[in-house]
């Protein structure tokens, strides 16, 4: 089998992908940043190093840069690239033939005006470059941002516009199946000025029918697939209509399969024959998380998204710890056999840890016991007093709060004798964050991981940020997977940098990528 990968970020999905059988046709990623850690771990190709002695990539190829010279293109604003025909430096070969395999780096936008003017690469890569299966699979996840409840949600967004370049890429090549990933913000309505709700999921479900494929919508989470991440995501596998035809013959009747694939196929003629007037509400999302619908998934091709078992981030960091760790547990001796086949590195990367203050680390420790107690209404209390709201704790949650020991100025797990003397406490260790949280042991970790500052340890010896390897841990990363470029950034490169942290946040779970091409592999033939 093989996929092209869209938005391919640093690798996650095509990782997984790999691993189900899938071999890469062609890759296409807008960030340099990004691009460097996929052109390590897929090719072994060292970008920086290169760069650094002026020679070129042999795997990785710009479609237009402003530099003439490697080194300035890892730090290129990608917002800047001139578009494919404008003038610039590109490394695209004459001979489209040279691209099989590769990363391209640039935008999808100027990727599909390219394929308008060039047929034979058109061509190409309906084939996969000459397969005699075709092409399999085109996959990725569109940047989400005005999609995810996090964001703005602007219905003019440009990046609300790539869902619809992804479909326009898949129109282009034609292959049996299209695999489309988002945030669940998706799935919730935008509101426009006058209040009309527009229905993002519903609408690219609308293109892709229009194209010829049947879409079928779900929700779904990746803890399910034994992930220790609590991850709701969106996931819209297109069927090209002859391909759903072919396979369709041997699904049996109402079997789960067919209970799945048969609005689909309705949705599909009604757009046929309406169009784009078609009105919300003639689709719906199968949603893992229901009990009615988790049925059909454990029953159906979906089975792998839902069968795993339940993992931890205990499970996942605890022999990661600087004090004392412990053996590495066997969902991670599971994770790294998996993946294996990656290029074999000398040590483990990826994992410096970060330094704290001794004020950052005692109310790291206070994120810890609140964690610990979860009550909202106690969190609230606590720092109404630490964002300087209030000067008075509640009874009540004081006989709560003393029962835990905090860092106290000496190092030393303490608890407090006065609530007096814990509110001084809580005052002298003033914050405006209250998204900060410590992650909890024997739980999945928290959707919300791409920046530093999103979480802390759950050890009371660890009162610290995770590290990126940590972070990739909780994703289903395995350890030889290495992530390049600058590990943070802030300021106004955030808007275009897409450093490690950010890279491990944005990714689909390589687990995840190994359960869909699992599950999508059950449709080709």
């Amino acid at each position: 089998m093989n996929h092209i990968e869209l938005f391919s970020g640093c690798g996650g999905l095509s990782l997984g992908l790999e691993q189900s059988g899938f071999k890469l046709t062609m890759a296409n990623e807008l960030s340099p940043m990004a691009a460097e850690s996929f052109a390590y771990n897929f090719f072994n190709e060292n970008i920086e190093e290169l760069a650094r002695t002026e020679q070129k990539t042999k795997h990785t190829f710009w479609l237009n840069s402003n530099f003439a010279k490697l080194k300035p293109r890892l730090r290129e604003n990608p917002f800047t690239f001139p578009a494919f025909d404008e003038k610039g430096t590109s490394d695209l070969p004459r001979n489209t033939s040279k691209l099989k395999g590769k990363l391209v780096v640039g935008s999808i936008v100027e990727l599909n005006r390219l394929l308008d003017s060039n047929e034979d690469l058109v061509e190409q890569l309906r084939t996969s470059f000459g397969s005699k299966r075709g092409l399999d699979l085109v996959s990725g996840g569109p940047p989400c941002q005005s999609f995810s409840m996090a964001g703005l949600r602007k219905i003019d967004c440009d990046k609300n516009t790539l869902p619809w370049e992804f479909a326009k890429f898949v129109q282009h090549t034609q292959p049996k199946i299209a695999m489309l990933e988002n945030v669940t913000g998706i799935l919730r309505a935008f509101k426009d000025e006058d209040g009309k709700s527009f229905h993002a999921w519903y609408e690219v479900a609308k293109v892709f029918a229009s194209i010829g494929y049947i879409p079928l919508c779900l929700h779904i989470n990746a803890k399910l697939a034994g992930i220790a991440q609590n991850r709701p995501r969106f996931i819209m596998i297109a069927v090209r209509f002859d391909h759903y035809n072919l396979i369709a013959r041997d699904f049996e009747t109402n079997s789960a399969n067919e209970k799945l694939f048969s609005p689909s196929l309705a949705f599909y003629k009604l757009v046929k024959k309406s169009g784009d007037e078609l009105p919300f509400g003639h689709l719906d999302y199968f949603d893992a998380t229901k009990p009615n619908h988790h049925k059909l998934f454990e029953e159906s091709f979906l089975a792998t998204l839902v069968n795993g078992e339940k993992v931890t981030v205990r499970d996942a960091l605890d022999d990661l710890k600087r004090n004392h760790p412990s053996e590495p547990s066997e969902f991670i001796k599971a994770l790294n056999s998996t993946f294996e086949a990656l290029p074999q590195r000398n040590s483990l990367s990826n994992h410096d840890f970060r330094d704290n203050g001794e004020v950052v680390q005692r109310r790291f420790r206070l994120y810890q016991i609140l964690q610990a107690i979860d009550d909202r209404s106690i969190t609230k209390a606590v720092f109404s007093v630490l964002k300087g709201n209030a000067t008075e704790l509640p009874d009540d949650v004081w006989s709560v709060c003393k029962q835990y020991k905090y860092l106290r100025i000496d190092n030393e797990l303490l608890s407090f004798a006065t609530k007096e003397e814990f509110i001084d406490y809580l005052r002298a260790h003033p914050t405006k964050k209250q998204t900060q949280k410590a992650l909890v042991a024997n739980a999945q970790a928290p959707a919300a991981l791409s920046i530093p500052d999103d979480a802390c340890h759950y050890d009371e010896h660890e009162l610290r940020v995770l590290t990126v390897r940590e972070m990739a841990r909780i994703q289903s990363f395995p350890d030889g997977f290495v992530f390049r470029s600058k590990i943070t950034t802030g300021g106004k490169m955030r808007k275009f940098e897409v450093p490690q942290y950010t890279q491990v946040g944005n990714a689909v779970p390589p687990l995840l990528g190994l359960k869909l091409g699992q599950s999508i592999a059950k449709l080709l033939c």
